[in-house]
Order: structure tokens, then sequence, then C-alpha cells
């Protein structure tokens, strides 16, 4: 008698042992679907964002300034971008800074 409740408890413990690490992988597969993939993939846009960068582009960057960008340097990651009507203000700014970017011609349409 003593030798069956041992077997009918060690058999509980290794279903319940399987459900856990179930639930666990269950769990890890809408982490990855609900929060990594979607943050990959955004990142993937703006590195393409900031790699289809050109002259006359007109930015928004993250501190919330639009400008033009006039110069591009190729093997930097640095752009000169120029803020304002009056042509004064030209500032050497990273393309990590921009948040978002217009073609010319979008704004046509």
């Amino acid at each position: 008698m003593m030798v069956s409740i041992l077997a009918s408890s060690s058999a509980a413990t290794a279903g319940s042992m399987w459900m856990t690490i179930l639930m666990l992988v269950v769990m890890f597969g809408f982490m990855y679907f609900a929060m990594i993939r979607p943050q990959k993939k955004e990142q993937q846009q703006k590195e393409i964002m900031l790699k289809e960068l050109a002259v006359n582009d007109t930015v928004l960057t993250t501190s919330g300034f639009y400008g033009t960008v006039i110069d591009v340097k190729e093997g930097d990651d640095t752009v000169i971008v120029e803020f304002g009507n009056n042509r004064n203000c030209r500032i050497p700014m990273q393309k990590a800074a921009i948040a978002q970017v217009e073609k010319p011609e979008d704004s046509v349409k």
C-alpha cells in the first residue's frame, strides 16, 4: 500500500512539472510576440529610414524641432540640419536623434 501511494504522488509531481514547463514556454512565446518582435521590427524600420536619409529631406528631431537636411556625411553618423527660415542656424547632429523623415516628393502631393 505504501508503494502505491509513493508511485501516485511521484506521477502527480512529474505531471505538474511538465505543466509548469509548458506554461513557461507559452509565457515566453507570448512575451516574444508581444514585446520583443515588434521592438526589433521598429528598430529595423528606423535603420532603413536613416539609411535613406538624403539632402533636402525634412526631419523631426527627438527634441521636437523641424529642420531640413543640408548635408549627409556618408562615413559618419552625422548630418547637418538647418533650422528656421533665415538659413543661419545650421547644426550638426547624430542620425540617431532623428525621429521622422519626410521626403520632398511626399509634401508636394
